[in-house]
Order: structure tokens, then C-alpha cells, then sequence
């Protein structure tokens, strides 16, 4: 048994790193939500939102997006038209919180990983704003399209990012990049 734990060290040392960060990191996201009232939309989307609306007005004037009085939500208005709403689901955290997990998992020097950590989960906030403002002016033409672009295209823009900043990280600035 000892031998098989010695074979397989590095996978496990990756599992535990991984699966450490991402319980840990997921929990206090959690207890920054409980934070919140049931019908308050935290921080973090508030600025999503917050966000999105800035960069939804550069493309039309007569967009908006508007909080809701009784539920946890942002309704997105494009051409005063609703269109979608943006939820805690929609901030990208989780998505952050998957990133920096296996970037622990797979950490170079601290310096390094801190700023990566950082670098990368700057883009995915901004490709995440990026991806709700485009996903507003397509589903406000092409609202058939909703589950493809929302369901399909759009998760795999993000997602698709992540594993690319993934490559970099484990090629160029972990501990196994040699």
C-alpha cells in the first residue's frame, strides 16, 4: 500500500491541493453570501451588474439595468426592452474559485501565483462583464437562441478561457513548467 501511495504522490498532492482550495475557497464565498438578506443582491453581482450596465450604455443610450425591489436580481433592459437578468449565478465566482483552486494545486513561487491568481481572475471578471453585455445584444435579436447562446456559447467562453489561462500556468509559471 505505502508503495502506491510513494507511485502516485504527485496525483495526490495535486487531488488534496485542489479539492482543499476549492472547499475552502467555495465556503467562504458562502459565508460572505449569508451575509445578505434573501431578497439583497450581494456585493459582488452588484458590481457585475453595476459593470455590465456601464458597458451595455456605450452600445445603446436607451439600455439600462434595473434592480429588483423583491427578489435577488438585476434586470437587464436593452433598446427598454427587458432582456436578461443577471443573478449571484452570473458574477463568475465560481468560475474564480475553480481558477485559483487548481492554480494552488499546480503552484510555482508565491510571487508567481499571487499574481497570477490575481492577473487571471481580473480577466475572467472582465471577459464575464464582456460575456453578459454580449449576451444582452444577442438575445435581444435572437431570442430563440437563448438556451444555444446562453446555455452553450457563452459557458464555453468563459470555461474556454479558464483552461487556456490553465495551459499558460502549468507550461510557463508552475513548478512542473520545466
Amino acid at each position: 500500500m505505502k508503495r502506491y501511495f510513494i507511485q502516485y504522490k504527485p496525483f495526490l498532492l495535486f487531488f488534496i491541493s485542489f479539492f482543499g482550495a476549492y472547499v475552502l475557497l467555495t465556503f467562504l464565498y458562502q459565508f460572505f453570501l449569508d451575509g445578505f438578506e434573501n431578497k439583497k443582491v450581494d456585493a459582488i453581482t452588484r458590481m457585475v451588474a453595476r459593470n455590465t450596465k456601464e458597458v451595455v450604455s456605450w452600445i445603446n443610450q436607451s439600455s439600462d439595468v434595473v434592480e429588483s425591489d423583491n427578489t435577488p436580481v438585476f434586470t437587464v433592459f436593452f433598446k427598454n426592452q427587458s432582456v436578461a437578468q443577471i443573478v449571484e449565478g452570473c458574477n463568475g465566482i465560481s468560475v474564480i474559485i475553480l481558477f485559483i483552486s487548481f492554480i494552488v494545486a499546480f503552484s510555482g513561487s508565491l510571487k508567481n501565483t499571487l499574481l497570477f491568481i490575481f492577473g487571471g481572475s481580473l480577466i475572467i471578471y472582465v471577459l464575464n462583464v464582456i460575456r453578459i453585455v454580449f449576451l444582452t445584444v444577442l438575445l435581444y435579436y435572437f431570442p430563440e437562441q437563448s438556451h444555444l447562446l446562453h446555455g452553450v456559447l457563452f459557458p464555453l467562453s468563459i470555461y474556454g478561457l479558464v483552461f487556456i489561462l490553465w495551459v499558460i500556468w502549468v507550461n510557463k509559471f508552475s513548478k512542473y513548467a520545466k
